[in-house]
């Protein structure tokens, strides 16, 4: 039988101090947990700079766009690795779904503020920041514990108890049209966990000898870290002529794309910020975006909760579907201009409300 986390269980900085001999089942699941939460707490602010972009075919958006799919095929491996050992995977709940402005969840990277705005440098430095891995093939780097680091002491953990593993609730999407890498699998046996923790990682963080993704959709494609590095500099990463395994953003220009000019959501969405209130049509449009987005996360829950393939799939296919219905609403509000003269627009607040 699937069991429930404790949402109010240890964060990840706790758990990251727990001793291998206390790393059981319980701490599996609480782990896992919070890794998914983590892999959700990235789309909403990846996606208010996506729909930014003005052109979504530019060579800027689709490289943020195959971030997004990276991260959402990560919040389906998370949630299998979380069910296969009779866990249940918690994101349509008020109080601990991510909050923006506000830290990662569980505590990892505490330096972080995580936002929601339009594409910008700051926006672009803050991705980056979160995708960084302990030692990057550049020289950049704020030394804190990494999320990879995180998923590496989950599969230790796997690799000391492989018993745990049963392969129950597993949700399978195949996504190969963005790659192979975005597949979301069923995970069985250790060897699919150990494939699953790789594909996060490495498409997050590149590797300790690259910061190519070791699972692309298209050849050369760098991992996480270094594509949000890439944009902020403006510049490609290449490979140095002096010294062949030194990596520099000495490559072609990137130039930043045309953008709709979202501010900063304010703690507590726009109505809290200080604001004037805005108009019904912006209002409507808010709460709407707020109830798709709230009604992704419940059928996302509902497909782990299934007890057939096909009620899974149709709870999947209904998620998906509200995640589509996202955009059009987000960017009309991008097109609303805030009410204090600052030439900045609305944006979406992905906060969660009862449906």
């Amino acid at each position: 039988m699937a069991t429930f986390v404790n949402y109010q269980s240890s964060r990840i900085v706790e758990l990251m101090d727990a001793r291998e001999d206390q790393r059981d089942a319980e701490w599996l699941k609480d782990a896992l947990q919070q890794a998914v939460m983590l892999e959700l707490s990235t789309l909403p602010p990846y996606l208010c700079a996506l729909w930014s972009i003005e052109d979504q075919e530019s060579a800027v958006a689709q490289a943020i766009s195959r971030v997004v799919f990276d991260e959402m095929s990560h919040l389906g491996l998370a949630g299998n690795l979380l069910t296969t050992i009779g866990g249940m995977p918690r994101l349509a709940d008020a109080q601990t779904a991510p909050k923006y402005p506000g830290p990662l969840p569980g505590g990892v990277r505490p330096d972080l503020t995580v936002f929601l705005s339009g594409l910008t440098k700051d926006s672009l430095d803050l991705f980056s920041r979160i995708e960084e891995p302990d030692d990057p093939v550049t020289e950049e780097s704020s030394r804190h514990t990494s999320i990879g680091a995180f998923y590496s002491a989950i599969g230790e953990a796997f690799r000391q108890h492989p018993q745990l593993i049963t392969g129950t609730r597993q949700i399978r999407r195949l996504m190969s049209h963005h790659g192979e890498g975005n597949d979301v699998l069923e995970i069985t046996w250790l060897a699919g966990v150990e494939k699953a923790i790789g594909i996060i990682k490495e498409q997050g963080e590149g590797t300790a000898a690259s910061p190519e993704n070791p699972h692309p959709g298209e050849q050369g494609e760098l991992a996480h870290f270094y594509v949000f590095r890439e944009l902020f500099h403006g510049r490609k990463l290449i490979r140095t002529s002096q010294n062949p395994d030194r990596w520099e953003f000495l490559g072609d220009a990137i130039p930043m794309p045309a953008v709709l000019p979202m501010g900063k959501v304010p703690a507590g969405g726009w109505e809290a910020g200080g604001l004037p209130a805005p108009d019904d049509e912006t209002r409507h449009r808010l709460v709407e975006v707020n109830l798709q987005y709230s009604q992704m996360l419940k059928f996302l829950e509902e497909a782990w909760e299934a007890t057939t393939t096909a009620t899974m799939q149709s709870r999947l296919a209904a998620a998906v579907t509200r995640m589509r219905m996202l955009l059009e609403p987000s960017q009309l509000l991008m097109q609303r201009a805030l009410p204090d003269g600052s030439g900045e627009t609305y944006g979406p607040e992905f906060r969660y409300v009862e449906p």
